[in-house]
C-alpha cells in the first residue's frame, strides 16, 4: 500500500506541475484524489493555483453532493468550479439504454476538458479506481476516448485501498457509501424524466434523515422499491408508516422493501452485463 501511495504522489507531482483539473464529486475516490494532488503540490512546493476541482451540477446527481463538494474544496483552499450541465438534453441519456453512462460521461467530461483548455490546465483527472475496471462501466470508455487520466486506477488502487488511504489522511469520507447517479435507480430502456429523478432524490433523502445511509429507491412505474442493507431492516420498519406516507406523497402508489437487500448494479445483473 505504501508503495502505491508513493508512486501515486510521484505521478501527481508531475501532473500538478503542469496544472490539473480534478473531476470532484465529493465521493471517496475523487476526494482522495484531490487531497493527494494537494499533498503532492505541498511536498513539491507547487502553489494550489495549479489545481482546480470541477464539480458537475446535473439532475442526475443529488444537490446535497454538490454542497458537500463546495465545502470540501473550500476547506482545502483549491479553486472550485461548478459546471452546469443538462444531461437530459442528450437523447441517448434520456433513452436510458445500457450505454447511457457512455453518453453521459462523454457529455460531462467534454465540458470539463473545454474548461481546462480555456483556463490553461494541461490535464483532467477522474477518480476511477482499479475495481471499476472490472465492473460494467461504459463511461470509462468515454473518458478514455477523451484523454482523461485516472491516476488511482493507473496505480492499481482498489476501492478498499482508496478507503484505507482516506483513513490515513484523516478524511471523514473513508467510510462514505458509494453514491452512483440517480439514473441507476431506473430500469434500462425506461426513459428518464426530471420529475422522476427528483422524486428519487427526495425519497432517498428521507431515508438518510432516518439514519439509513446506504439506500437505493428503485422505481418501477408507480412502485417504489427500497433497497437497504439487511442490518437496517429493523430501523426502516420502525419508521414504516412515515416512510410509506412520505414516499407515496411523492407520487408513488406502492412502497416495498426488497428482502434481498442492497445490490449495487442490480439492473446490470438483470441484463447479465456483469
Amino acid at each position: 500500500m505504501e508503495q502505491h501511495q508513493k508512486m501515486l504522489i510521484k505521478e501527481l507531482t508531475e501532473l500538478v506541475r503542469q496544472k490539473v483539473c480534478v473531476a470532484f464529486s465529493a465521493g471517496v475516490d475523487s476526494t482522495v484524489l484531490l487531497n493527494a494532488c494537494c499533498q503532492a503540490a505541498e511536498q513539491a512546493g507547487i502553489g494550489l493555483d495549479h489545481i482546480a476541482a470541477v464539480t458537475f451540477s446535473t439532475v442526475l446527481h443529488p444537490q446535497a453532493d454538490l454542497q458537500e463538494a463546495k465545502q470540501c474544496a473550500a476547506s482545502l483552499g483549491v479553486h472550485h468550479v461548478v459546471l452546469e450541465i443538462d444531461e437530459l438534453s442528450c437523447p441517448q441519456v434520456v433513452q436510458n439504454g445500457v450505454d447511457r453512462c457512455y453518453h453521459c460521461k462523454k457529455q460531462l467530461f467534454a465540458k470539463a476538458i473545454a474548461f481546462a483548455q480555456e483556463q490553461g490546465y494541461q490535464a483532467v483527472l477522474d477518480g476511477t479506481n482499479a475495481d471499476d475496471l472490472k465492473a460494467y462501466r461504459p463511461g470509462i470508455r468515454a473518458i478514455r476516448e477523451l484523454g482523461v487520466r485516472s491516476p488511482l486506477a493507473e496505480n492499481g488502487f482498489t476501492k478498499a485501498q482508496v478507503r484505507q488511504f482516506a483513513k490515513q489522511m484523516g478524511l471523514s469520507c473513508a467510510s462514505k457509501p458509494a453514491t452512483p447517479c440517480l439514473a441507476t435507480r431506473i430500469p434500462y430502456d425506461t426513459p428518464l424524466e426530471a420529475s422522476t429523478l427528483k422524486r428519487i432524490e427526495a425519497g432517498e433523502e428521507l431515508l438518510h434523515t432516518l439514519g439509513i445511509a446506504q439506500c437505493r429507491l428503485r422505481v418501477h412505474g408507480t412502485l417504489a422499491r427500497i433497497e437497504i442493507v439487511p442490518e437496517d431492516f429493523e430501523k426502516l420498519l420502525q419508521h414504516r408508516e412515515r416512510i410509506s406516507e412520505e414516499i407515496t406523497s411523492l407520487g408513488f402508489s406502492f412502497v416495498t422493501l426488497d428482502l434481498q437487500g442492497l445490490r449495487s448494479g442490480c439492473y446490470d445483473q438483470e441484463r447479465k452485463l456483469v
